[in-house]
C-alpha cells in the first residue's frame, strides 16, 4: 500500500443522532473509523492517522497524525454532537494539517463522512476541490443518511478533485439497509482502492493477490470474501506472533532460573 497520511472528518451534526444507522449516525461512524485506521495501518505501519470534527461552532482537531488507535478514540469520545457541519471549513483544516505532516513523503488523503444536509455554497466547495487537486490530496467522501440531498453536489466534488490520469478520490454512497456502515466501506474503493489497497497488509508476510488465489478468491471479483480472508490471515499472523514472543519469555525465564541454580550450587571456596 501507498505511504500515506490520512486526515479523518467525522459529521457530529445534531443529524448524526438519527438512529436510521445502527445504533445512530454517529456511533456509526465511531466503526467505522476504528475500520479505516486499521485498515490503513495494516496496509504500511508508517502510515499515521488523524482526526477532525465539521460540526459545531467550527470545525475542531481531535487528534493530530498517529499511529495509536487510543488517541483517535480518545478524540471521538470528546466530541459533542451539536449544530451543523461545515463541510469545507473543515476540509480545509484537513489540508493545512496534511501541509505539516512531519513526514512529507507521505501522500494526502482526507477521508470525510457527511450525513447531515450540506450547506455550503456549491461554487466554494468547487473551488475547494480545485485547490485540493492542485496540492496533490486525495478525498474519499462517505456519504449516507441524507443522500439524496447532497448526491449531485458530492458527485461534482468528486469529478473536479480527480484527474483523468489519477481518480484516487472517491464517492461512496450508503442507504440504510441490513448491512453495517463499515461494511459498506470494507468493500468499497476506500479500502480497495485499485483492487490492492485494503490487501496491502499481508506485503511483508511475501503475500498479494496471489495469496488469494490460493483460496480460488479473486479480489477484484468479490472483495468482501478477499476482505474476510485478508483479517482471518492477519488475526492467524498476529496470534503466531504472540506465540513466538511467549515462547522466547519462558525460554528466558528458564535460563534465568538455570543460571540462579548453577550459581546457588557452586563449591565455596
Amino acid at each position: 500500500m501507498v505511504l500515506e497520511a490520512t486526515i479523518i472528518v467525522i459529521d457530529n451534526s445534531e443529524y448524526s443522532r438519527n438512529g436510521d444507522f445502527p445504533r445512530t449516525r454517529f456511533e456509526a461512524q465511531i466503526d467505522a473509523v476504528e475500520y479505516i485506521f486499521q485498515a490503513k495501518r495494516n496496509g504500511n505501519p508508517e502510515n499515521t492517522v488523524g482526526l477532525i470534527s465539521s460540526a459545531g461552532s467550527n470545525p475542531r482537531v481531535l487528534s493530530t497524525f498517529t499511529s495509536e488507535f487510543g488517541k483517535i478514540l480518545t478524540g471521538l469520545h470528546d466530541t459533542k454532537i451539536e449544530g451543523s457541519t461545515h463541510l469545507g471549513t473543515a476540509m480545509q483544516i484537513a489540508a493545512l494539517t496534511l501541509k505539516h505532516r512531519q513526514n512529507k513523503v507521505q501522500h494526502q488523503r482526507i477521508v470525510v463522512f457527511v450525513c447531515s444536509p450540506i450547506t455550503d455554497k456549491r461554487d466554494e466547495l468547487l473551488k475547494l476541490a480545485k485547490k485540493l487537486k492542485k496540492n496533490s490530496i486525495s478525498v474519499d467522501i462517505i456519504s449516507f443518511g441524507e443522500t439524496d440531498t447532497n448526491s449531485q453536489l458530492l458527485e461534482e466534488f468528486i469529478e473536479t478533485v480527480n484527474n483523468s490520469q489519477d481518480e484516487s478520490s472517491h464517492l461512496v454512497t450508503v442507504s440504510p439497509g441490513p448491512r453495517l456502515l463499515y461494511e459498506h466501506i470494507a468493500s468499497s474503493p476506500v479500502i480497495l482502492e485499485e483492487g490492492a489497497t485494503g490487501m496491502g497488509g499481508l506485503d511483508g508476510a511475501g503475500a498479494g493477490d496471489n495469496a488469494f488465489m490460493d483460496f480460488g478468491v479473486d479480489p477484484s471479483m468479490d472483495p468482501e470474501l478477499a476482505m474476510a480472508l485478508r483479517l482471518s490471515m492477519e488475526e492467524e499472523q498476529q496470534r503466531q506472533q504472540r506465540l513466538r514472543q511467549q515462547q522466547e519469555e519462558q525460554e528466558q525465564q528458564a535460563q534465568t532460573v538455570q543460571e540462579t541454580d548453577g550459581q546457588e550450587h557452586e563449591p565455596k571456596a
